[in-house]
């Protein structure tokens, strides 16, 4: 039989097969997918083959096999540095939740999250939620915000979960596709889940006034059928993103304006560091390229081992802080 993974909990994985019906399943053995040093094996979003198994009036499911993959969203394990955890699969489109306070969200997670989407291949859209609740100060840091991410190409949404404000525009985008919702414990994600599938009814959580950030309700990364013909996968809360696998003469590529302005760099192979007549470098100047992404782009370069300034830049679920 084939089927989706719809839950993971490290042992035990919710499949849904062709037919529609759900079934506990497992795994026997390793697997081992494209070189893929993982963690986990296998992924909410993975299509995959199983056989049913009956021990008394209980039927499970046993997954022999997991069918290639169309992408995948990654992070550095957190204790294993050396290994990967695979959060979801065969994503047609991510929301990224981004709050200006309350928890705070700032553009370097943002551009790691994008650099990361956009290796591999996932378009994302970004979501300035909880925007019934700023002030003036933090209004137009919004719209300075979409001024730089919209400049290259990105959608932003400006959305109150809580107000229902632009909730139609974020369902619009997902009819007929496989979506995920990421970002920061308490930016929203279960609230505006809630607002665009009522029925499901997510845990939420108040914000900690004491350090300004969230507490995760979500332990593991689940997906959902909804009724507007979409699935949403709703995502444990994360701290940080750390960039996986992408060599440093690539990275450039992965900020569209880098890659636009690249061509006129006098070197081929330029890093855009101390080289001359970089073009990228010029267009700081010109204040074509955003300095907070130059930033960000850098912070990637120069790697996170052995800095106390990256050492929080890495994927990990929150501790009910």
């Amino acid at each position: 039989m084939t089927g989706i993974v719809y839950k993971s909990t490290g042992s035990w994985y919710q499949v849904k097969s062709d037919e529609g019906v759900f079934y506990q399943c497992r795994i026997k053995g390793k697997f081992r997918i494209k070189g893929i040093k993982s963690t986990n094996p296998i992924a909410v979003g993975d299509k995959v083959i199983f056989d049913l198994e009956k021990k008394g009036d209980e039927e499970t499911g046993v997954i022999k096999k997991i069918l290639d993959r169309d992408n995948f969203i990654v992070r550095k394990s957190v204790n294993l540095s050396k290994q990967t955890h695979i959060i979801a699969a065969n994503l047609d489109l991510v929301f990224l939740l981004i709050t200006i306070d309350n928890p705070p969200t700032f553009t370097t997670f943002i551009d790691r999250f994008l650099v990361s989407t956009r290796a591999y291949r996932i378009d994302t859209v970004l979501v300035f939620n909880k925007i019934d609740s700023y002030e003036i100060e933090q209004r137009a840091e919004v719209l300075y915000l979409k001024d730089i991410y919209e400049a290259i190409g990105y959608t932003c949404i400006e959305v109150s979960a809580t107000q229902n404000k632009n909730v139609d525009k974020i369902k619009e985008m997902m009819v007929g596709k496989s979506s995920m919702f990421v970002g920061h414990s308490g930016v929203g994600k279960s609230t505006l889940v809630n607002a665009v599938e009522p029925t499901l009814d997510l845990k939420t959580k108040e914000i900690s006034d004491q350090h300004k950030q969230g507490q995760h309700t979500t332990t593991f990364a689940e997906m959902f059928d909804l009724s507007f013909d979409a699935r949403i996968i709703d995502t444990p809360g994360i701290k940080g993103f750390g960039i996986v696998d992408i060599d440093k003469y690539e990275l450039g590529d992965y900020f569209p304006e880098f890659f636009e302005m690249k061509q006129h760099c006098k070197f081929n192979n330029c890093l855009h560091l101390k080289e001359p007549k970089c073009a990228v470098k010029e267009g700081l100047e010109t204040e074509e390229i955003s300095w907070s992404r130059y930033k960000s782009y850098l912070q990637i370069l120069e790697g996170e081992e052995g800095s106390e300034h990256y050492r929080t830049d890495i994927w990990n679920e929150d501790d009910n802080e």
